[in-house]
């Protein structure tokens, strides 16, 4: 089957299982100018999944670095009134996202990181409104991947280009089950059922803590906020509109208790922050925060990330990943999040998911925290699931559970 048929299938999956996009409603979709292919497909199937109104919102990872060159701190902080407007009506008018990420590793290696720092939380700051509404599932909103040739040879270097390209595009839709012999959607709504079954099983136990140890260093006690919810696979929009939020996805998160992590983390895969890779790196908790870390590479990155605000230093995310899933097996090392994250266990400094929290969709920030939320302008995952991973669950009463042993569920 020509390549094309695939592109277009997974331009519908994410438009009719990612965003589930309703009749009438207005679509974003968010392109890197690398994905204007699969990019132009998603406006197509929107229409013809009955939205009232596509808009697309271009970017560009070299044009970007020229501004950080070019521009001053104090521009780059300025978010302009129209920017902020834009996102306004978007939000009351209840549109929903498609974004396509199609990576540059390493687009920005070399620009001064206050820089980036300063753009990123400006922008934070102008546009906390729009976070707020997607992170709280007030809307829908997925994202998909797309091949690039510089992507491609950086996760494929002993390809020539050509051929680097067809491989990620391969990987892409094997990921994202996508292929020739069968339908997208019914595939999803399979692996959104067993997702949410193990969800079941990790809710019923209500867990108070989890330790996890491997051979690497890594020894973690994360502590769960009480009447946690397990989430993965498809949620639940608080307009009622089911959606898958990332493809691929095989995750299952819940929210850690923002004071109750103590002990040391190691990451297993590099990290792309801002345009750089982060990579061999560690952190220590202490009562919830990072006190000690390092990093092998780009540590000035990891420190920036660490510190883009008082929340970041903390953690918002635990998610449980098998060393058996797809996107493991498949030993791939994509530089990019969407795609790593989902084959290994990983953990997120930053923001927490309200919908984590029973009832918190309908919770303010500071009823939030009352529980343990934490909130930050930013959430980035690491990954540090690794072959050897032994995770014990602790419950209230003091009884432990082992849920996974040499890396993969046992429960």
């Amino acid at each position: 089957m020509p390549k094309e048929i695939l592109v277009e299938k997974l331009a519908n999956l994410a438009v009719k299982i990612g965003a589930n996009v309703q009749k009438d409603q207005i679509v974003v979709v968010n392109a890197p100018i690398e994905a204007a292919d699969i990019a132009r497909k998603v406006v197509k199937s929107a229409y013809e999944a009955g939205a009232k109104k596509v808009t697309i919102f271009w970017r560009d990872e070299i044009s970007g670095r020229y501004s950080y060159e070019y521009e001053t701190i104090e521009t780059l902080s300025d978010i302009p009134q129209y920017s902020i407007d834009r996102m306004r009506y978007f939000v009351d008018n209840g549109a929903c996202v498609v974004s396509i990420v199609s990576p540059i590793p390493g687009a920005n290696k070399g620009v001064d990181p206050s820089k980036i720092q300063a753009a990123g939380i400006a922008s934070s700051k102008a546009l906390g409104f729009y976070r707020e509404h997607m992170m709280g599932n007030r809307s829908q909103w997925t994202i998909i991947a797309a091949s690039n040739p510089i992507w491609a040879k950086k996760v494929f270097p002993n390809m020539d280009e050509a051929e680097a390209d067809e491989a990620l595009w391969q990987a892409i839709f094997n990921a994202s089950r996508v292929n020739e012999t069968t339908d997208p959607i019914e595939e999803w709504n399979k692996h959104n059922k067993s997702l949410i079954d193990h969800n079941k099983i990790l809710n019923d136990y209500q867990f108070e803590s989890l330790h996890f140890t491997n051979s690497l260093g890594t020894d973690l006690t994360i502590k769960l906020v009480d009447n946690h919810v397990w989430s993965g696979g498809q949620e639940k929009a608080t307009t009622g509109v089911v959606f898958n939020p990332n493809i691929p996805t095989e995750e299952n998160f819940t929210m850690p208790h923002k004071y109750g992590v103590n002990g040391k983390v190691v990451a297993t895969k590099p990290l792309d922050y801002q345009g750089n890779l982060i990579e061999d790196f560690w952190l220590e908790f202490k009562d919830g925060k990072v006190v000690n870390y390092d990093a092998k590479k780009e540590k000035s990155t990891l420190k920036n990330l660490i510190e883009f605000d008082e929340g970041s230093s903390y953690l918002g995310e635990v998610a449980l990943i098998s060393y058996n899933s797809p996107i493991s097996q498949a030993n791939i090392l994509f530089f990019n999040t969407l795609f790593d994250e989902n084959a290994s266990c990983h953990l997120a400094l930053g923001r927490a998911y309200p919908m984590n929290i029973k009832g918190g969709t309908s919770m303010d920030i500071k009823e939030l925290e009352k529980y343990g939320y934490n909130n930050s302008m930013s959430h980035s995952d690491f990954m540090f699931g690794s072959e050897d991973m032994n995770i014990v669950g602790f419950k209230k009463d003091g009884t432990k559970v082992q849920i996974f042993k040499d890396g993969n569920f046992v429960i």
